[in-house]
């Protein structure tokens, strides 16, 4: 299983897996990769996981794995867990890691310390999350009754380049401030217009978020060589995880 492609996403809510990784998700299904996500909100049963099911299945990206807090603005998304944010870090951290070593995927991915262009607390408490528990999952003696240790190989963090933010001014959000990287810290530009009808499909079956006129909505709105220009690439950065074999290097400050 170690040599096996693999990718596990790790996003804020549903819709988020779509929205900034869809493309990517699907790709690596089409290849026959392995691939999942975890959503730290909203819980089993309520109607933004039915419509996770749905996406998901649209990306070939299996059932839902949900980490089950509460959306930092929607307390009933999980009837008597925390907000995520309020939610103890080491026992989040400890739900993350039990998924990681149950998948066991080679890659992560997740929102970048800004928490994608918009900010929103819960994408940037994830990233928090993800980072430690990219980390911890594959240490045998933290969480030992979270499961068989195991080492992703790398995190890739779901992020924006500043070149690419002229093109947001056409979606209303965008009028906001936009949080973006300078270009040369991006390692990764994928071109997903092969699979962009799967991404926009996935998007859209979040039918709540389209209905309240939220991001899925402004897409479903969008024609579609706006469609393209705004959502056939992503972009990510990489951050290496396994140990480099055989070497060690000295800590200097010099």
């Amino acid at each position: 299983m170690a040599d096996e492609p693999s990718l596990l996403g790790v996003f804020a809510h549903p819709d988020d897996e779509s929205l900034a990784a869809g493309g990517v998700l699907a790709r690596h299904a089409a290849a026959g990769a392995r691939t999942a996500v975890v959503t730290a909100t909203w819980a089993a049963g309520t109607v933004r996981a039915a419509e996770l099911a749905e996406a998901l299945r649209v990306l070939g990206a299996g059932r839902p794995r949900l980490l089950g807090y509460a959306d930092a603005r929607v307390p009933e998304s999980a009837p008597g867990e925390p907000r995520l944010c309020d939610a103890p870090l080491d026992e989040a951290v400890r739900r993350l890691v039990a998924h990681i070593r149950a998948f066991r995927p080679r890659v992560l991915v997740t929102h970048d310390a800004y928490g994608g262009p918009t900010g929103h607390p819960d994408h940037v408490h994830t990233h928090r999350i993800t980072v430690l528990a990219a980390g911890a999952a594959g240490l045998g003696q933290l969480y030992p009754d979270a499961g068989v240790p195991w080492r992703p190989s790398a995190l890739y963090l779901a992020t924006y380049p500043e070149s690419a933010v002229a093109a947001l001014g056409d979606l209303p959000w965008a009028r906001k401030a936009v949080h973006s990287v300078p270009d040369e810290e991006i390692t990764a530009t994928v071109d997903v217009s092969p699979w962009l009808e799967h991404k926009v499909e996935a998007v859209l079956a979040h039918r709540s978020e389209v209905e309240r006129g939220a991001l899925p909505g402004l897409v479903a709105a969008l024609p579609g060589e706006l469609r393209e220009r705004l959502f056939a690439t992503e972009w990510f950065i990489r951050h290496d995880l396994a140990p480099a074999a055989g070497r060690q290097r000295q800590l200097t400050a010099c």
